[in-house]
């Protein structure tokens, strides 16, 4: 599912089942030996998807653990980003000298019922162009999308920028007619290459119960 969205020079990796425990690295395991079981497990098998794509770029098995913003710390010259949620685990990585930031987020197809966290995650405009959306199409669950989509973002954000970026810090525009959306933000982006980045851009896809949102930042 995940290579629809994130196609090469992307390798990716999936998975819509955990992996023993057994499986995980020791220092993997140490992170979340307080944790309950279902969350050890989710823990193991996103990584061992990581592990799986990383191989497409002959590189050999090895933890991946954590570092700043809870960032996964990947291989020099490797760019990439992992995902999981009830059901579903996945991970996107490439080469730096491909692509610059990756970013890929799933979610449960399925509302966000708390009105109060949907008002957290989303601008009042945002709100105003789901209510559009879902009069026209509402077998689309379009509040989970927009949530997703900022999961993306900021995924794709912060390795060039080490900084949070908030729900409220970037608008996204949904277009429906080809399944993209544009983030626009409003707090100064990232310089690169002499380049004040204004937005980021991605795409998302719906199938198996989830909605499944991922950016990438060529070179």
């Amino acid at each position: 599912m995940i290579e629809k969205l994130l196609p090469a020079p992307i390798a990716t990796a999936e998975s819509f089942h955990d992996d023993p425990l057994s499986d995980m690295y020791p220092e993997e395991f140490a992170l979340v030996t307080e944790a309950v079981p279902h969350r050890q497990r989710e823990f193991g098998t996103v990584r061992n998807c990581a592990r799986r794509a990383l191989a497409a770029f002959g590189i050999a098995p090895a933890p991946v653990l954590p570092g700043a913003g809870r960032a996964p710390i990947w291989p020099t010259g490797i760019v990439g980003a992992m995902t999981h949620c009830t059901g579903y685990r996945g991970a996107a990585v490439a080469r730096a000298t491909d692509v610059r930031s990756v970013g890929v987020d799933a979610e449960p197809h399925a509302p966000i019922e708390d009105s109060g966290v949907l008002d957290l995650v989303t601008l009042p405009d945002e709100r105003a162009q789901i209510s559009r959306l879902r009069a026209h199409q509402p077998e689309i669950c379009w509040d989970r999308l927009i949530f997703s989509a900022k999961e993306s973002v900021y995924k794709a954000w912060y390795p060039l920028t080490g900084r949070w970026l908030g729900f409220e810090e970037a608008h996204l525009t949904l277009d429906p007619t080809d399944a993209t959306f544009t983030a626009r933000l409003l707090v100064p982006g990232p310089v690169v290459e002499g380049r004040r980045l204004t937005e980021f851009s991605g795409g998302w896809l719906i199938g198996a119960g989830l909605v499944m949102t991922a950016v990438t930042m060529p070179i």
